[in-house]
């Protein structure tokens, strides 16, 4: 479903490390809690028959601490990825199921209730939706085709929120980088069908190979529209989308903060960006836009420029085809499945569509859907306020854990330090679910109109926004519903946020070990952490206020660290001639490294002193570095491989588990020798927080 309201900004799950190593007891909670039961993996929290021992823990920790599972599992035919996450995700989608299915089989339901069952009920109902065909999206299509005009693609493009489809010129309402109690619409280039520009700009065999495959499915799928001549006519397609890649930026590029802020008044945009209808565009969206941030400003004249210069003909095939995609989970078996056949088999390898009722939770999950109505649900049924209350321990005791690496960085002057201490004093975490809950007054949906019923919830959630836009920010709304298994990291705001459903086992586990809590959750509390520190967040100030805090002396220090962990991450190659980019995940890979390098000085304070036991033969640093990788064991598809390492900012699983290679306490641990693969010697092992 196309995000209309506010788009909060979010950094997904984990770590980063720090100058020194000594350890306060005094500041720490140190109560060490027996476990009450049994931990629900293996004996203590890990699964130690994942392990191929066989393997040596320098040579790759990865393999080491998941190898057997890795060797031996089979990936499901309807996954591109299958870990931890994929199977607390499962989790979440059953019992989710098992919500709507009580709702479902009720009478007498609120208003809440009458929404999910109806939403549900016209999901499921595909003799009506492949009856329709594409006859819900009709009206739509009609209006692409009746353009005449660059002002009439600029209202299409306008109203791409509502219809689906998508622009080349994109935006949202965020939040004032400046000011975090405004709300302020950024605007960006977009329009592309493929992962990221590389996949147009590349020429090796691979690349080549899913163009060609991108056009016979254009080709297709201006078929269901009664287009002919589909062939000539999609490849003109993908050629305009090459010509919108080059004119993109390099995902890189698009995560540095000083380059994506570029504030201006409504008032002079028209003369600073010339030769766009803009009130006409912004006409579609109901909001008022006094001023608005420009995140890629070269991008969006290079849009400017190709909306002007290229033929009408081929925008309207453009935005025919993207429509008809952009609405494919909802329309008939057959458009489905077309769509399916380039998205999930050629692109990322799946052999089967996920299980009808699965896409159905996911869609009504989405905090753009009936998201929190259902997790009010969730967290009633699913969530211990005991799991909570843990959690906020962990949390204080990884700020306690931040504060004392803090204080013993040796490339950072008090100065600096003194920023950096009212910063972490200043995170707001929130744990679980959150205190206000999303209403749904006014929504209205059918049980047999699944089109009309995105569009209706589209609309509700872009009036909302849209009323709220001259407002001060709503500090209590999240960008994750409570049964959704990540966590996230807001700039704006100065919180971390960890839902409800990633507090589950391997990440957290009341009744394991201490030594896996920190190595799991406390890693992932780390991360988030970190990510306030990281190459981007820590641009931003205690109040969220995008803002140097820095002297020029430290941040050169830091960046000199940051730039070893770049060059670390780029030598990892998951597939031939394809490297994991160092700069783009550079943000999350300070988090893996620091979060852990916070997480593992937490739990030495919470020993006290004493020496951990050994449980199943393993030592407490240990079970802390295993838990850590068994959080990242995974399987990919080759194309999923390849889709991750382009379009996203995260390095692959298996490398994150490498992250330990970073902190000495590994080398102990596991007796890491040089001559072992992953061995770096202490002068380049990558220390920051």
């Amino acid at each position: 479903m196309k995000k209309s309201l506010i788009a909060i900004a979010m950094a997904s799950t984990f770590l980063s490390a720090c100058g020194s190593s000594d350890v306060n007891n005094a500041d720490a909670n140190t109560t060490i809690t027996a476990p009450a039961a049994k931990a629900e993996l293996g004996n203590f929290g890990i699964d130690l028959t994942a392990r191929n021992e066989n393997i040596k823990p320098g040579d790759d920790f990865f393999m080491y601490a998941s190898g057997t599972w890795y060797d031996n599992f089979e990936m499901p035919a309807d996954k591109t990825r299958y870990g931890a996450f994929t199977a607390l995700a499962e989790r979440s989608e059953v019992q989710v199921k098992e919500i709507i299915d009580d709702i479902t089989s009720r009478s007498n339901l609120n208003a809440d209730e009458q929404l999910i069952a109806d939403f549900y009920q016209s999901y499921m109902d595909v003799s009506t939706i492949n009856k329709l065909g594409i006859k819900p999206i009709q009206s739509t299509l009609d209006s692409i085709a009746q353009a005449s005009s660059t002002d009439d693609l600029t209202k299409i493009f306008g109203s791409a929120w509502l219809t689906g489809t998508t622009s080349p010129i994109w935006g949202g309402m965020w939040f004032n980088r400046l000011d975090p109690n405004q709300y302020e619409m950024s605007l960006g280039a977009g329009g592309l069908g493929l992962p990221d520009r590389s996949y147009y700009l590349e020429d090796s065999e691979r690349f080549v190979n899913i163009r060609t495959a991108y056009v016979e499915h254009i080709a297709q799928m201006l078929a269901f529209a009664g287009i002919k001549d589909g062939q000539a006519r999609a490849q003109a397609i993908v050629d305009l989308e090459t010509k919108i890649a080059q004119g993109h930026w390099p995902r890189e590029k698009r995560r540095d903060r000083d380059l994506t802020l570029n504030q201006i008044k409504r008032t002079e945009l028209a003369q600073a960006y010339p030769d766009f209808n803009w009130d006409l565009f912004f006409a579609q969206t109901g909001y008022q836009v006094p001023q608005l941030n420009m995140s890629q400003p070269e991008p969006i004249k290079a849009m400017i420029e190709l909306v002007n210069s290229q033929p009408l003909n081929v925008w309207q095939d453009y935005l025919t085809y993207h429509t008809i995609k952009g609405n494919a989970d909802y329309l008939s078996e057959d458009i489905f499945e077309t769509n399916f056949e380039f998205y999930g088999k050629t692109l990322n390898g799946q052999q089967e569509p996920r299980p009808r009722w699965k896409r159905a939770v996911t869609e009504m999950s989405d905090t753009q859907s009936l998201g929190f109505a259902i997790g009010k649900v969730y967290v009633a049924r699913y969530f211990p306020e005991s799991s909570k209350q843990q959690m906020s321990v962990l949390v204080e005791n990884l700020r306690t854990a931040l504060g004392q690496r803090i204080d013993g960085l040796d490339w950072m002057s008090e100065e600096t330090k003194v920023n950096a201490r009212a910063k972490l004093a200043a995170f707001t975490p929130k744990i679980g679910y959150p205190d206000v809950w999303q209403e749904f007054d006014g929504v209205q949906l059918s049980n047999n109109d699944l089109v009309g019923n995105i569009a209706n919830l589209r609309q509700f959630f872009h009036a909302d926004s849209v009323a709220k836009e001259l407002q001060k920010t709503d500090r209590n709304r999240w960008g994750m519903t409570p049964q959704y298994v990540n966590a996230y990291y807001n700039s704006s705001f100065n919180e971390i946020v960890f839902p409800a459903a990633i507090l589950q086992p391997p990440f957290f586990d009341p009744n394991a070990d201490p030594a896996v809590n920190y190595g799991g959750i406390g890693a992932v509390i780390g991360h988030e952490m970190g990510h306030g520190f990281d190459d981007q967040g820590s641009k931003s100030d205690a109040n969220g206020i995008q803002q140097n805090w820095w002297t020029d002396a430290d941040r050169a220090a830091f960046e000199a660290r940051t730039q070893k962990l770049v060059e670390q991450y780029s030598l990892y190659e998951p597939l031939p001639d394809n490297f994991v980019n160092g700069r783009n995940s550079l943000g999350e890979n300070i988090g893996d490294v620091g979060g852990l390098a916070m997480a593992y000085h937490a739990y030495q304070l919470s020993l006290n002193g004493k020496e951990a036991p050994i449980i199943d033969g393993t030592t407490g640093d240990q079970r802390f570095f295993l838990a850590w990788a068994q959080v990242w064991k995974e399987k990919r598809t080759e194309e999923s491989m390849l889709n991750q390492l382009r379009g996203g900012t995260h390095s692959p699983g298996r490398y994150r588990a490498l992250a330990p290679r970073n902190h000495d306490a590994w080398y102990k641990a596991f007796d890491v020798k040089p001559g072992d693969k992953l061995y770096l010697a202490e002068d380049e092992r990558v220390r920051i927080w």
